[in-house]
């Protein structure tokens, strides 16, 4: 799946890094906990979260992810999405919950990575 993929999946707009719309992602995540993002995401390529903060951008950075897309219809500042666009991150925004986000993906075939494939 591309991250265009997932936008249209998710009727997301596309707040910055149009440019990286067809990059390839094969995993997800959702949490609005950074702390568990650091502690237990491994190889995931778009974080899910309606916690809206420069923390969020910071921390997908350091994880190597590729996109961040805030549900819940939260928008980013001005200098996140600056910070998004030094890291070359994309950043997405919908207006689905959490929980609708993160199955809508699953059920197009983008899972949670290693740690969670004995659940598929």
């Amino acid at each position: 799946m591309t991250i265009r993929d997932a936008k249209e999946l998710l009727d997301a707009e596309v707040v910055c890094g149009e440019e990286l719309m067809d990059e390839e992602v094969h995993s997800a995540c959702g949490s609005d906990m950074m702390s568990d993002v650091l502690a237990f995401v491994k190889d995931q390529a778009i974080l899910l979260t309606g916690l809206c903060n420069p923390q969020v951008i910071r921390t997908a950075e350091m994880m190597d992810m590729k996109c961040v897309c805030f549900v819940r219809s939260k928008r980013p500042t001005l200098d996140m999405i600056h910070l998004a666009e030094d890291a070359d991150l994309v950043i997405l925004a919908t207006g689905h919950r959490m929980f609708t986000a993160c199955g809508v993906l699953y059920e197009h075939g983008l899972r949670g990575g290693s740690d969670y494939d004995r659940f598929s």
